[in-house]
């Protein structure tokens, strides 16, 4: 991995120099071209991102509106679904300039160098992997002319209907994964997610495929179950080690940082939701000391972690509880969770097996329910030790807990869903599309004065501002065809 970090490093100091030399023994009539797998590295960052995007769409308002975090601060939107369209829009404007970018670009070198099917099948599940978060928190968004600015010259892109981007990822996917096999890539270690193992990507396309598939559920029930089938027979994740993550180390000049930790660093308003808080402590979930402790001294004692209620501001607080600051309640783990070198989770191997129960409850498929319901609880418990020792939690407590809170098949996906939502803490983009699909956990809605959402939960984010003066027409007709840009418009899939 750091070699690979190395190899970045050195290309953007490359870049950054300009002492006259890189004229000297360069063909004119050739352009320099950056090898690709350095590329490949600066992609899988790239879909990372920085504090920027991460501390916006990510925490300030995704994690707030799911209920997991919540603040007095007036700027975190989320939970008093308050509009900051730079804020909303923080996604699209990183994304696109980035990791759609980079992505596009690496297909289009592959295609021109000959480069094996393999490693053109691992750049097409990363770049079907972006555009899904772009997609499921926008909707109807620039998909098939995307990224191809200097490739094709195309500056003002069309929005794609989210039902043709839906069925072209996951057409990419299908293919993606028949093109791969069981050896190592030619990226080999410059791919810092799974160091260019073939079968680990292919088991990612079919637990993307499994994810996206379930999207359909509300809008299209036959095309869920075809595609959730298809995935099964493909073959998911099977362990811990497929997470779909990147690792991250301290720096240097945040190339490598976790923008989440970033965000921690500088921002200490966060705390634990009430609502995040109490769901674990009702079960005595042993993950409470990992993910929380308290602000004032950071203890991690469980009957010392009080959940921070959504929606109140400072003055609200005041006239509630008498406290003039959050230092009591529980924020998150800062001596585990939230640093720069934490990992950033794409997709984990508690998601697929949450979704292997599911898919046994809706279809009979898949085996047994609680055996699958069983080995998320236990995969999402035993995968914080990726935090380090201080994550680890013994099997004899993840046993207890599963004695204690066992399968109900009566409550199945209310109760498989709800595990999903712990288990996607931090990575707000699924929690929040999970939510949409299934509607579970159920959530409080927040009322607070000002809001822009009648005082229900926003069902999506809001294009870049830039838009509307940038790509004017091509904007102008994805707001006729899906709705009004506000908080409160649904994406295709997600109907009522």
């Amino acid at each position: 991995m750091k070699k690979a970090i190395y190899i970045l490093l050195f290309a953007l100091l490359l870049g950054a120099c300009d002492e006259g030399f890189e004229e000297l023994n360069v063909d004119p009539t050739k352009p320099t071209q950056v090898d690709v797998s350095t590329k490949l590295t600066a992609a899988q960052l790239l879909a990372s991102s920085e504090r920027y995007d991460n501390w916006r769409a990510n925490l300030i308002y995704q994690s707030t509106m799911m209920q997991h975090i919540a603040t007095t601060a007036g700027y975190w939107d989320g939970d008093k679904y308050t509009w900051n369209r730079g804020y909303a829009s923080s996604l699209m404007d990183r994304y696109y300039g980035g990791v759609v970018k980079q992505v596009e670009d690496m297909l289009a070198q592959l295609d021109e160098e000959g480069a094996p099917d393999e490693m053109k099948a691992i750049t097409r599940i990363l770049r079907v992997f972006a555009f899904s978060r772009l997609t499921d928190l926008y909707g109807d968004v620039p998909y098939s002319e995307a990224g191809k600015a200097v490739i094709e010259g195309i500056l003002t892109p069309r929005y794609d209907p989210q039902s043709e981007i839906y069925a072209d990822m996951l057409n990419e996917l299908s293919e993606a994964a028949a093109a791969l096999g069981s050896g190592t890539s030619q990226f080999g270690d410059a791919d810092i997610i799974y160091q260019g193992d073939q079968a680990k990507w292919k088991r990612l396309a079919y637990s993307l495929m499994m994810r996206l598939g379930f999207r359909l559920i509300k809008v299209d029930p036959a095309g869920s179950q075809q595609w959730v089938t298809t995935a099964i027979n493909g073959g998911v994740m099977e362990s811990n080690a497929d997470i779909f993550y990147v690792p991250h180390t301290g720096g240097p000049e945040g190339i490598n940082r976790n923008g989440n930790g970033e965000v921690f660093t500088v921002d200490g308003n966060p705390r634990l939701s009430k609502t995040f808080v109490d769901f674990m402590q009702a079960g005595n979930d042993p993950r409470l000391p990992i993910l929380g402790a308290r602000r004032s001294d950071g203890s991690t004692a469980p009957a010392d972690l009080i959940g921070f209620p959504n929606g109140l501001n400072a003055q609200m607080l005041l006239d509630m509880t008498g406290e003039e600051n959050m230092d009591n309640y529980a924020e998150p783990n800062r001596s585990i969770i939230t640093g720069e070198d934490a990992p950033m989770f794409f997709q984990t191997y508690a998601e697929v097996e949450f979704m292997l129960a599911e898919a046994n409850v809706r279809w009979g498929l898949a085996g047994d329910a609680e055996t699958h319901y069983n080995n998320g609880v236990r995969a999402a418990m035993e995968m914080l030790s990726l935090y380090g020792d201080a994550g680890v939690i013994a099997s004899a407590d993840i046993d207890t807990y599963l004695a204690n809170n066992p399968y109900d098949a009566g409550n199945a996906l209310e109760q498989i869903n709800t595990q999903y939502w712990a288990a996607t803490f931090l990575n707000e983009y699924e929690s929040f599309s999970n939510w949409r699909r299934t509607g579970f956990p159920v959530l409080v809605p927040i009322n607070f004065p000002g809001n822009v959402t009648n005082g229900t939960i926003p069902r999506r984010m809001s294009y870049s501002e830039s838009e509307q003066t940038n790509n004017p027409t091509n904007y102008a007709e994805a707001i006729a065809r899906q709705g009004s840009d506000e908080l409160t418009t649904r994406v295709w899939w997600d109907v009522n």
